[in-house]
């Protein structure tokens, strides 16, 4: 067994290489090599080593999780396997449509107030993280589905201590989370999708596909509400991965 005194970088570097290999996350890794690093500099700072074998040791690099989506043809799919006509049906359809549309969170669909909403102009204001406000484009399906519920569906759910909330319950009230996720994955399942698909996919789903078909980073990063780039720039390896399975399955020496 080696002293204290005898550890090397190297040392260090291959636990952690067998950590990995153990299938340690990045994350519990990181660590660990921050107790290491407390470790050698206590018994530096008390003269029973010289030096920090660990100081030139970089963190392992987080894994990058990236986000499911929908492709172009489900998302499609889902919107539209909402047929029926009933204040219910027209709702749903204007929460999916909205979703797919502006890349809303669950939080800023739920608080979306009829005084935020212009249709003539395709535009709905809402308030995201750190109560900063943004404009989201609402596009032409989005505005004729919620055109559709406002006329013939939301009057139905009014009730005499209904708000102006945008999207109401059967009983006149605004939409809890919970709500609004049932609304989604049963709305799926009915499509044919599984029950994989949530709110936060739909956004996901609209961030990619804008990407995909050409918008620029920094459009996406102020459609979404993200503070910083580095945020919206998951969606740019999401792009890269099916870049290259594209190129796996098309090219002849792939």
């Amino acid at each position: 067994m080696e002293t204290a005194d005898a550890v090397t970088q190297q040392h260090l570097g291959d636990y952690l290489a067998r950590r990995k290999k153990d299938g340690i996350a990045a994350s519990s890794a990181r660590v660990e090599l921050v107790a290491v690093k407390i470790f050698f500099r206590w018994l530096a700072a008390r003269g029973r080593r010289v030096g920090d074998p660990a100081e030139a040791i970089l963190p392992p690099r987080l894994e990058k999780h990236l986000p499911g989506t929908l492709n172009e043809g489900d998302a499609r799919k889902l919107v539209e396997s909402i047929t029926g006509n009933d204040p219910l049906d027209r709702r749903d359809r204007a929460i999916l449509e909205l979703f797919y549309a502006s890349g809303l969170r669950l939080s800023e669909l739920i608080s979306a107030r009829l005084e935020n909403l212009s249709l003539e102009e395709g535009w709905i204001r809402v308030t995201g993280k750190g109560a900063k406000t943004r404009l989201c484009p609402i596009g032409g399906a989005a505005k004729d589905a919620i055109e559709a519920y406002l006329q013939h569906a939301r009057p139905a759910l009014v009730k005499k201590k209904t708000q102006s909330h945008l999207f109401l319950s059967q009983l006149g009230g605004s939409l809890t989370r919970e709500r609004v996720w049932q609304i989604v994955k049963k709305r799926a399942q009915t499509a044919g999708l599984g029950d994989h698909v949530h709110p936060h996919l739909l956004r996901h789903s609209f961030a990619t596909h804008l990407l995909n078909n050409g918008a620029d980073l920094r459009v996406i990063q102020e459609m979404l509400g993200h503070a910083d780039i580095a945020t919206t720039q998951i969606y740019t390896h999401v792009d890269q991965k099916r870049l290259k399975q594209v190129h796996r399955q098309f090219h002849p020496r792939a």
